[in-house]
């Protein structure tokens, strides 16, 4: 017995069912590359789920770490706070989108982030409603349940969510639904489910990443800012997955020229260390009650020092140019093996910097889901030494997400490992 089947069967006996896990064991990893605890290589297109941006193990947050390590890992910012979280609240106020003064609070989950927004444009506003779209993803605490655009897994067997949450269709040009008619739903529901003098909040994500790797139209982002203004409604940009460089921007909002109020920050920002953050108008921010937000371990030193060293590379290795060189190439391969003979498959190729997915259809006309094949997919891709992950509300999407530092000649051995295993899934599913 390998000891990958080993450790399957005692994750088997040890660990829940509901925590769905893949079966690469991972033993060590860097910038692209992981190994198993068979030693076998692959080469890492899901890096932790858009978590290692600057990928596996980058020298400078491994050192900006250690250096951390030596002088203190965990005091608690309530007991005895430490510049490093004031300093990066100060950066994270001055990078995101918005010309207006803003302010940070940290924590450690994509939910976390989410939930307290949601708690910040409540006390600010003294309202209640939430506004949400379908294909969401938000986390999967109560509210971030609630926030879903999709029932299952997230939502299945888990009984009531809390009430005056309402989503809106998400604007998909694949499936039909456009920029009019998401506002006019939007428009109706305003009318008709819930007066808008009682939401506090909408909250979209500029690309969607469980949902599909949809993409939301600047247009509609654009109409959307001006809905808030008008009925004062606080809008939240999740940037938990599109953000830290990405989409070829710092923020995915940023392509649409508008600013949210409120922007939630996780995966990317501390290089695989859990941190989190919420960085908005700073009346916005400030409204919560002292004691109201924040957490044991928010903000915790290591995973502070990690952004820190993130930012930098960010900026020091120009990761947002790298992110639209990474994703042309890759959409670029995608677009001509989807215009070949015979893989009518292979519906829709989109993205935005190297946030890419390929959506997998029965047929062209219908675009009806073909999960099997996209799993199939998924399944030959590793087994050739290439990590992958599906996505989407029907589950017949892949997505890519190559950490920003890739070296172009790994990221051209990937492509040829995806190629072969559409090709491989396509002959198996005609044969």
């Amino acid at each position: 017995m390998s000891n990958t089947e080993q450790l399957k069967a005692r994750r088997n006996d040890a660990v829940a069912n509901g925590v769905a896990t893949r079966g690469i064991y991972a033993a060590r990893a860097e910038n692209a590359e992981l190994w198993d605890v068979d030693g076998k290589r692959f080469i890492d297109f899901a890096v932790g789920i858009a978590v290692n941006n600057t990928g596996h193990r980058h020298p400078k947050v491994m050192a900006a770490v250690a250096q951390q390590a030596e002088a203190f890992t965990h005091t608690c910012f309530h007991v005895a706070p430490y510049e490093g979280y004031v300093k990066l609240a100060e950066r994270l106020n001055a990078v995101t989108p918005g010309d207006f003064a803003k302010k940070t609070m940290l924590v450690t989950t994509g939910a976390e982030a989410v939930e307290n927004a949601v708690k910040m444009a409540r006390a600010h506003t003294g309202r209640s409603g939430v506004i949400a779209f379908t294909g969401a993803f938000h986390g999967r605490t109560l509210m971030g349940m609630a926030l879903c655009g999709k029932v299952t897994p997230y939502k299945k067997a888990f009984g009531a969510m809390p009430p005056e949450v309402v989503h809106v269709p998400f604007p998909n040009a694949f499936h039909g639904t456009s920029v009019e008619v998401s506002l006019s739903v939007l428009d109706n529901m305003f009318k008709s489910s819930i007066d808008p003098e009682r939401v506090a909040a909408m909250i979209i994500e500029p690309v969607q990443g469980e949902g599909g790797f949809n993409i939301a139209p600047p247009e509609f982002l654009r109409a959307l800012r001006k809905i808030c203004d008008e009925h004062g409604i606080v809008l939240i940009a999740d940037e938990v997955q599109a953000g830290m460089a990405r989409t070829g921007k710092m923020f995915g909002f940023e392509h649409s020229g508008v600013a949210a109020d409120l922007v939630t920050m996780a995966k990317g920002l501390a290089g695989g260390f859990p941190l989190s953050a919420v960085t908005g108008r700073k009346e916005i921010v400030d409204a919560a009650p002292v004691g109201g937000v924040g957490g044991t371990y928010a903000g915790n030193p290591l995973a502070v020092a990690a952004a820190h060293a993130v930012l930098d590379v960010i900026e020091e290795e120009q990761l947002c140019d790298r992110a639209v060189e990474i994703g042309d190439k890759i959409q670029a391969r995608l677009t001509d093996i989807a215009s070949r003979q015979g893989m009518e498959a292979i519906g829709d190729v989109r993205g935005l910097g190297a946030m890419v997915a390929f959506e997998l259809v029965t047929d062209r006309e219908t675009n009806a889901p073909d999960v099997a094949l996209t799993q199939a997919i998924v399944a030959e891709a590793e087994a050739r030494g290439l990590i992958i992950l599906p996505c989407g509300t029907r589950g017949n999407a892949v997505r890519l997400l190559p950490p920003l530092t890739v070296p172009m000649g790994q990221l051209d051995e990937a492509l040829d490992i995806l190629e072969a295993s559409i090709e491989a899934a396509m002959t198996a599913k005609g044969a």
